[in-house]
């Protein structure tokens, strides 16, 4: 029997509570924590990021097997739930605890991200450059108990909240037809 080598990936596309879906359903996902990462402030609530005094942005942290899901594949899933040409947030939810980041936690995790970014420009799947940043992740401090898995135990308010938020547009259009 193999012994599983879990590594980290984390990622900043606006509300959470859409980033955590998408990567839940996929096999070789130990686990998806919505939190708060790349500020200045320890511990801070969802109240304190909301007030964008302490320069953290609304993230998932991803716990995941790369012997049965590789980085790459969680890049790719990761710039299909966001709009990378908004640097201002995503969708409704605007300023810099919403702006889109990818989070390395290692020179390679580094360099596959900016490669992908890169492939994304090249792609001309937009007209506008991609404007997500590429930043050493800093420690990740888990959000409140009620921002855990909201797809689930909010099902209707999160299908109206993503759908009115735009971002379920955005995607059919953009992303489905890639």
């Amino acid at each position: 029997m193999v012994e599983s080598h879990f590594e980290k990936a984390t990622f900043a596309g606006g509300c959470f509570w859409c980033m955590v879906k998408p990567f839940d359903t996929y096999d070789g996902i130990e686990s998806v924590v919505s939190g708060y990462t790349g500020g200045h402030v320890e511990n801070p609530t969802y109240q304190e990021v909301c007030r964008e005094t302490t320069g953290h942005v609304e993230a998932v942290q991803i716990t995941f097997d790369p012997a049965i899901i590789s980085y790459d594949e969680l890049l790719e899933i990761y710039w299909q739930q966001i709009d990378p040409t908004d640097g201002g947030g995503q969708f409704a939810d605007r300023g810099e605890s919403y702006r889109p980041v990818i989070f390395y936690h290692s020179e390679e995790q580094r360099l596959k991200a900016l490669a992908s970014k890169e492939q994304l420009e090249k792609s001309h799947l937009f007209n506008h450059p991609i404007r997500v940043d590429i930043l050493p992740a800093k420690h990740f401090y888990r959000a409140e108990e009620y921002h855990q898995d909201y797809y689930k135990k909010q099902p209707e308010h999160y299908q109206r909240y993503r759908t009115g938020s735009g971002r379920a547009r955005f995607i059919e259009t953009h992303w489905n037809k890639k």
